[in-house]
């Protein structure tokens, strides 16, 4: 916004779009996350020049084409290295990560786990579609046991990774999932990520609807919905069926309880709180078969978020005490190194 003579003009809206033509496949999920990404930036006052997005290989990392920003397509697995560095040096940008259940769960494993421990302050979108969608529809770390795909033609044999477990467990300062079909929560989710300083990482279900479709439909259409997803929301219980069933604590044990007809009452259900990090690995295992009986719905919201000082700022406060002790850098010096001996 401006102000000319005491009036006020609106800022010009950037279109963060690119020129390229955009190349999935029609009905693809990442057409959505696509859409809501840019008009995130567009409403954020962000310039192109102070934005970058990094991808590794997949359907998902194709993204940097799309958005007319500063952008890499890196090699399979290694954007976390990529985005680790940039924001070493460019701690001034807006740093995006787009990658996929395959690319950052399998060949990337490794480095994602890094990234999170360190909380580089950069976002993270990971693509979970449960299927090698790019490689035509082999199995993914993420797709469920039994699963029939080109490469298990008899099921998979391989238990799946929970994401959302693994950041919890490699402490991960933001967690949360969405879906490629709820596009204003998306929208929330990722605006709750961009403005979170550290590794925010967003679990985003998307339909792959050649090699995988209907993976998630249990969790998007209306029909079902109410029933099998619950919505979390900082200091509220955690309600789902339009209100009438809720998620109560037995002790650390979560159970499903009728919330209408003299059964339990709102104020003894669990009330979300995204700093408790006990709560949190709790619901970011809230991962039941939503087919059987008695199931747990499955959770979508902001699960953890934790202040916790940036791998940037400390190593940038690192770097200027040694210069404060030490002076300007001597190469030769560091590559000597305090102990030398001579032979012969």
């Amino acid at each position: 916004m401006s102000t000319v003579n005491g009036t006020t003009i609106p800022a010009e809206k950037i279109d963060f779009g690119s020129d390229q033509e955009v190349r999935w496949c029609p009905g693809c999920g990442d057409y959505s996350i696509l859409k809501q990404v840019q008009t995130l930036l567009e409403q954020s006052g962000k310039k192109k020049e102070d934005v970058v997005f990094i991808s590794g290989i997949g359907c998902s990392s194709r993204f940097p084409y799309y958005l007319d920003t500063y952008g890499l397509h890196g090699i399979h697995g290694r954007a976390p290295a990529i985005v680790s560095g940039l924001r070493s040096v460019r701690p001034d940008l807006s740093v995006w990560m787009i990658t996929g259940d395959g690319d950052a769960l399998s060949i990337g494993g490794n480095h994602i786990i890094h990234l999170l421990r360190r909380n580089v302050d950069v976002n993270v979108l990971l693509f979970n579609n449960e299927i090698y969608g790019l490689t035509k529809g082999q199995y993914s770390p993420t797709s469920p046991e039994g699963a029939v795909t080109r490469s298990t033609p008899m099921g998979s044999t391989d238990h799946p990774f929970n994401p959302l477990a693994l950041c919890k467990g490699a402490d991960g300062t933001f967690i949360a999932r969405s879906m490629d079909r709820d596009p204003k929560h998306m929208r929330e989710v990722l605006a709750r990520a961009d403005a979170h300083r550290g590794t925010s990482l967003i679990e985003i279900y998307q339909n792959c609807n050649v090699f995988n479709d209907g993976a998630f439909e249990t969790f998007t259409e209306k029909a079902t919905k109410p029933l099998h997803t619950i919505f979390v929301e900082q200091g509220k219980p955690l309600t789902f069926a339009n209100g009438t069933r809720g998620i109560k604590l037995n002790g650390m044990t979560p159970v499903v309880v009728d919330t209408y007809a003299g059964g339990t009452s709102l104020e003894d259900l669990w009330i979300h709180d995204e700093r408790d990090p006990f709560k949190a690995s709790i619901l970011v295992r809230l991962f039941d078969d939503p087919r059987s009986e008695g199931a747990m719905p499955r959770p979508f919201g902001v699960f953890y978020a934790n202040n916790r000082a940036t791998h940037e700022a400390k190593l940038t406060a690192q770097v200027s005490l040694a210069k404060e002790r030490k002076g300007p850098g001597d190469l030769d010096a560091l590559l000597k190194g305090e102990h030398t001996w001579t032979i012969g």
